[in-house]
């Protein structure tokens, strides 16, 4: 499956995603990378550094939204693997590697380094980029078929913090509405009324 179609992006935006991993240069040098950052770029030493660098903020904010219901799921883990492994052309021990270190990390620091490892990417990354991590988000919270009320606020979060307005996540959210929980409850209940005295 090509990265066009994984994503879900139209086809004169391939161009851009293809070269998600060779991310623009922050324009502030003052931002040292986090500890969570230096720790998967070290196991992604044979790769260039701007490289390890965006694939480690990359693997992060996806467990983060993993871990915005405090457990990350066998489902969601195989997702961000795949995901890794495909959009950032590591081979697949090489991704479980990342994404092992990532969801660590996401666990040990949710809530003190989230702002900042966002924050990173953002600064590294195209508006593309970051457009193809929200989508990425919104895949990780539908891995075991719905998206929770808290995963779904995460990644609301998760899109402030990258620079999105609202209406520039509502049009990804569009592509996952069935996911959502609270839509699913919704549907539900509409299928049982019928049936109340």
């Amino acid at each position: 499956m090509s990265l066009r179609r994984f994503l879900n992006l139209p086809p004169d935006q391939a161009a851009e995603a293809a070269s998600a991993v060779a991310p623009r240069r922050s324009n502030t040098t003052d931002d040292p990378d986090t500890a969570t950052v230096r720790r998967i770029v070290t196991e992604l030493e044979s790769l260039p550094a701007e490289q390890s660098r965006y694939l480690a903020a990359f693997a992060y904010v996806l467990s983060r939204a993993a871990h915005a219901d405090l457990e990350i799921s066998a489902a969601e883990t195989q997702v961000m693997e795949e995901i890794v492994a495909r959009y950032g052309g590591l081979p697949a021990p090489q991704a479980v590697l990342v994404v092992e270190i990532a969801k660590s990390q996401a666990r040990l620091y949710s809530g003190t380094e989230d702002y900042l490892v966002t924050r990173q990417f953002r600064d590294m990354a195209t508006e593309e980029q970051r457009k193809a991590l929200l989508r990425c988000c919104f895949l990780i919270g539908a891995a075991d078929a719905s998206i929770s009320a808290e995963e779904n606020a995460e990644i609301s979060q998760i899109a402030t913090e990258l620079g999105f307005v609202l209406a520039q996540l509502n049009e990804v959210r569009r592509d996952f509405h069935e996911q959502l929980t609270v839509v699913q409850q919704l549907r539900a209940r509409a299928r049982e009324a019928p049936g109340q005295g």
